[in-house]
């Protein structure tokens, strides 16, 4: 991933647990801000997604995508834009490590590009209000269940 945004958050959770909140689409719309829909379209062989179809609306982004997922057990997941409207490219990662004391650091790597042209400095800054939004939703998500 090219001109990426990267942070990071600790999640009171082991790793199987982040991840099982990560791979559960269908409840996205309920806790990632701007997430209205969250379908899969196409099942994994191991229960996990290979392709979720996704409707957001978080300001300056609207978009209706589809992302192709690839999952490395527990430790890491990343994704591209398989198709989108508005979006160009969609290159994401959540990598997980087990802190050893019930918490996994997370850390969630984003690089976008839209069909419209954007200033470089308002990308990141979208990047990075998706990137804090859905850390901290995955965090609060995690630690309710």
């Amino acid at each position: 991933m090219a001109e990426q945004t990267t942070s990071s958050i600790v999640i009171d959770a082991p790793p199987a647990e982040v991840m099982a909140v990560i791979a559960d689409f269908a409840s996205y719309p309920s806790w990632a801000t701007g997430v209205t829909t969250a379908d899969v379209t196409v099942p994994g062989a191991d229960g996990r997604a290979e392709q979720v179809f996704f409707a957001l609306d978080v300001t300056p982004i609207k978009d209706e995508y589809t992302l192709v997922y690839d999952w490395d057990g527990d430790r890491e997941v990343t994704w591209t834009l398989g198709e989108g409207k508005m979006l160009k490219a969609l290159d994401g990662r959540y990598s997980l490590r087990d802190l050893g004391t019930g918490s996994t650091e997370v850390t969630y790597s984003l690089a976008l590009d839209v069909s419209i042209p954007l200033i470089g400095m308002l990308k990141r800054k979208g990047e990075k209000i998706l990137i804090d939004a859905a850390l901290k939703g995955l965090k609060k998500r995690v630690e309710s269940l």
